[in-house]
């Protein structure tokens, strides 16, 4: 299997959402053996966020693009490429503001193209990438996989709405949370680890 880790923590070794997603990956190889990972940190090569040059470019045929144009492809080409590539996906997003982080939304951004990874039909978009399997690794200060604050949490609906819309439909949830709460933090993340099932 090729798997595909994003990263989009800033916190580096002491981020929840990137070692949940290693213990992912973990469990993974092990049942997948000779696996191989290719791990790329947003925080550490970050998309830029779309401006109109990349939208033209987008619109334009690959064989068509001026010089300039294919430079501010080649994110979202090179970003495609890696996706197209891996079987399984990864992906690590701490919660900020109820939300993703900025990078991730970049990358999603770049990701999503009409006549590349969805295409509009007769009968609404139609995802083309297939046959690929997603796990988020979700992480988060406070509880919000359920309870009162569960209608705050944007992540797990915006990311399973934009895998679905590019044709990504098998997505399995693992969350570590609480990790801000003084009688949940010491072993948010070994129940977490718990729960993964591969």
């Amino acid at each position: 299997m090729k798997i595909l880790h994003i990263i989009s923590s800033p916190r580096g070794n002491a981020s929840y959402s990137i070692k949940l997603g290693n213990e992912v990956i973990a469990r993974l190889i092990t049942k997948y053996p000779g696996s191989t990972v290719k791990t790329h940190d947003l925080t550490d090569t970050p998309f830029p966020h779309l401006e109109e040059s990349h939208l033209t470019s987008f619109m334009t045929e690959p064989e068509q693009r001026s010089a300039a144009q294919a430079e501010a492809a080649k994110h979202s080409d090179e970003a495609i490429a890696e996706l197209m590539e891996a079987d399984i996906i990864v992906i690590g997003a701490p919660m900020y503001n109820f939300n993703i982080h900025s990078t991730l939304k970049a990358w999603l951004d770049h990701i999503t193209r009409a006549g590349v990874t969805f295409a509009y039909s007769a009968n609404g978009p139609v995802g083309l990438v297939k046959n690929k399997k997603a796990y988020l690794a979700i992480s988060s200060g406070g509880i919000y996989s359920n309870g009162p604050m569960k209608s705050f949490d944007f992540i797990e609906p915006y990311l399973t709405t934009m895998l679905n819309f590019i044709g990504i439909t098998d997505i399995t949830t693992y969350r570590v949370e609480g990790v801000a709460i003084t009688d949940i933090q010491q072993h948010a993340l070994a129940s977490a680890v718990d729960k993964i099932a591969v």
